[in-house]
């Protein structure tokens, strides 16, 4: 690799980090209008890059609805949504990323699997996971 060519992949490489932080903020910023009671964690580095594993951002709120479990209360559990989160011109997830998604939700019983795009000034949207990928209101996800 020349010097050139190192210089367009570093480019590259720092675009597509400033792009991703930057989906993440819009998806916060988003959510957060219509998601008041709940709250967003972050997996990144310390460094503010992607991190390993397949859920980029998870959603949590307390559940409120009546335990079906004797011994427990109203708000002793939570709801949890798990999302992935693309920027730029970012692939959708593969199919192996799919199933990786499927199996946390499971494990964790997550209400909702999320992917949020966004692309500056051309897309903003957030989808659900129902066999394929739906395209939804914030409201819908988080209301």
């Amino acid at each position: 690799m020349n010097k050139s060519e190192r210089e367009k992949w570093v480019y590259a490489a720092w675009k597509a980090i400033d792009t991703g932080k930057w989906a993440e903020t819009m998806f916060k910023a988003l959510g957060n209008r219509v998601a008041s009671r709940w709250k967003f964690v972050s997996f990144r580095s310390k460094k503010g890059r992607e991190w390993r594993g397949i859920v980029d951002v998870l959603a949590i709120r307390k559940d409120t609805s009546e335990p079906s479990h004797e011994g427990l209360k109203r708000g002793d559990l939570f709801e949890i949504i798990i999302i992935q989160i693309k920027g730029g011109k970012a692939k959708l997830p593969s199919p192996s990323d799919i199933q990786r998604l499927k199996l946390v939700a499971a494990y964790y019983r997550a209400k909702h699997i999320v992917l949020y795009e966004w692309e500056k000034e051309k897309k903003s949207q957030f989808k659900i996971w129902d066999g394929n990928w739906e395209l939804v209101k914030a409201a819908e996800i988080f209301g």
